[in-house]
């Protein structure tokens, strides 16, 4: 082995402090980014950049963000800058900018941040981590089953589902027992997209430690390993991608693949046909044209019914349910518990809400349809608060495909940079939402949506990339409130953290330790 000095030791002093002043010259480089292009940043500290609390974990990443909106805002900035690690990420701070990034000027952020690569990990195939024209294709071949009239046809699933809610509420109210409302919203949730997404059975209620909520549960744990997997999928794909390393577990990936399989099989061998979202799938598969009427019941495309060709491939089937059941399963539990938080917080609130559910379903013959939802304003008011004050994904991605010049400034957003949007912030903004902390549905009545920015409320996101799943998010949500608001009273328990503290390991936003409820029936 060839020397410098002649000396091992030295050598390898020589070797050790070029590579550290290497790797702090790179540094300084890669945190110059903002600076050289005159973009304002908050203060960063090495190695992690700006995300060291977050990486942390000592602190829930919405809250992070919402930090950094207010004191970027205060200085009277449209946007700064961001290191989340090495990565440059710009934070728009200003509304307008933000309908410029995710509507007006779409063509040049038309990708999410998500981590896709379907060759290792077919399940982050899905419509939200899918890019450029294969997600716009997707797209437009899946808008069709979330229309209203799909809506409708998917409803007596949930209501069916809901029976097995009662029942174990009843049994809570018999034993005296507390409410955790995360995993009562969990399980009814679960069994919801378990009938719709695979048609299958799952009794949560009975069976709790059943598969899909086991492997639901699997998603969303938020150890210090999954953690940093899901860091590195935002910061450094390509790690994951050279290393071949699965953004889910390959426990999860092989339990959701297989169940997707053997359910597509079943049906396509035994014509079976179901109101679900699994059938509209398989007739995306099979080339069959989606209409709210016609074709409803028909598997295979008449002009195909001979031909291999398919629409969509197995694995990115079970990509769809995959997501179907990871977005609708985790957000709608979670939206759930803060609404309930709130309801009991406000008791007024509460009993305003169960006197509206009692009114409309009296003109409904007592029947919880989906037009009766669809007819409780207020309930929707109430949904539309929670998630203001608590949005799902606090923070909306975005990547700029291609170069952007900022409106009304010199600087231009370079291709392949992130743009984050702090929904938690804009939506807990006085200067939107006087005195944020406050529940208030009266907030989403028509007159005061009407004098508010638009872009100023972004749970479901807006423009091309809006949550496809919306619709039916709301419908299992609202399902849930009306079927407890109108059978139960609710109070908070001594168990509950008050005021809520926002959990720093969560992949959404959750609540730290929980909500547990007090319950007792209506008239009971």
């Amino acid at each position: 082995m060839a020397l410098f000095t002649g000396d091992l030791l030295q050598d390898l002093i020589i070797i050790f402090v070029t590579i550290f002043l290497g790797v702090i010259l790179y540094l300084k480089w890669t945190f110059g980014y903002w600076e050289r292009k005159n973009v304002i940043t908050p203060p960063v500290s090495f190695p992690l950049g700006n995300a060291s609390k977050v990486f942390t974990q000592q602190i829930f990443m919405g809250d992070d963000f919402k930090n950094v909106y207010f004191q970027m805002k205060a200085k009277g900035l449209r946007y700064c800058g961001y290191y989340f690690f090495t990565e440059p990420v710009l934070v728009v701070l200003d509304l307008d900018l933000v309908k410029s990034v995710i509507t007006k000027d779409f063509s040049h952020f038309t990708d999410h941040a998500e981590y896709c690569n379907e060759k290792n990990d077919p399940l982050s195939g899905h419509l939200f981590a899918l890019r450029g024209e294969k997600w716009k294709k997707l797209r437009v071949k899946m808008t069709p089953t979330f229309t209203s009239g799909k809506m409708k046809m998917m409803f007596q699933s949930l209501i069916d589902c809901s029976h097995e809610l009662i029942r174990h509420m009843d049994g809570l109210c018999e034993r005296k027992e507390p409410m955790d409302v995360k995993e009562v919203a969990g399980k009814f949730t679960t069994d919801i997209i378990g009938t719709c997404a695979f048609g299958i059975e799952c009794n949560s209620f009975r069976n709790p430690n059943s598969e899909f909520r086991k492997h639901g549960r699997q998603i969303f744990q938020s150890s210090f390993k999954e953690t940093l997997k899901n860091l590195i999928a935002l910061t450094v794909p390509q790690v994951l991608d050279v290393l071949r390393i699965p953004l889910f577990k390959p426990s999860v990936s092989k339990f959701f693949l297989g169940i997707v399989k053997e359910t597509v099989d079943y049906r396509e061998k035994n014509n079976v046909v179901r109101n679900d979202f699994m059938h509209l799938l398989i007739q995306m598969k099979n080339n069959v044209k989606l209409k709210d009427e016609e074709n409803a019941g028909q598997l295979k495309s008449e002009e195909n019914r001979n031909s291999a060709g398919s629409t969509l491939t197995i694995e990115e089937l079970a990509a769809q349910a995959f997501v179907f059941f990871i977005a609708g399963f985790e957000t709608s539990s979670t939206t759930l518990t803060f609404c309930f938080y709130e309801l009991v917080i406000n008791p007024e609130i509460q009993e305003r809400l169960r006197n509206e559910i009692e009114d409309v379903l009296e003109k409904h013959d007592g029947k919880v349809t989906y037009n009766a939802i669809m007819d409780m304003t207020y309930l929707d008011m109430c949904v539309n608060e929670a998630l203001r004050k608590y949005p799902s994904l606090p923070v909306l991605t975005r990547y700029c495909t291609q170069p952007y010049k900022i409106p009304d400034s010199d600087v231009v957003i370079d291709k392949g940079v992130q743009v984050y949007i702090p929904i938690l912030g804009i939506q807990c903004d006085p200067d939107y939402y006087p005195d944020p902390e406050k529940f208030d549905p009266e907030r989403f009545s028509p007159e005061n949506k009407s004098k508010r920015h638009p872009y100023a409320w972004l749970p479901f996101g807006e423009g091309p990339r809006s949550c496809i799943g919306m619709r039916f998010g709301l419908m299992q949500t609202k399902v849930a409130l009306v079927i407890l608001i109108k059978n139960y009273k609710f109070s908070l328990n001594s168990k509950t953290r008050h005021p809520l503290k926002l959990d720093p390991q969560a992949v959404v936003t959750s609540p730290l330790g929980g909500v547990w409820l007090n319950v007792e029936k209506v008239n009971g």
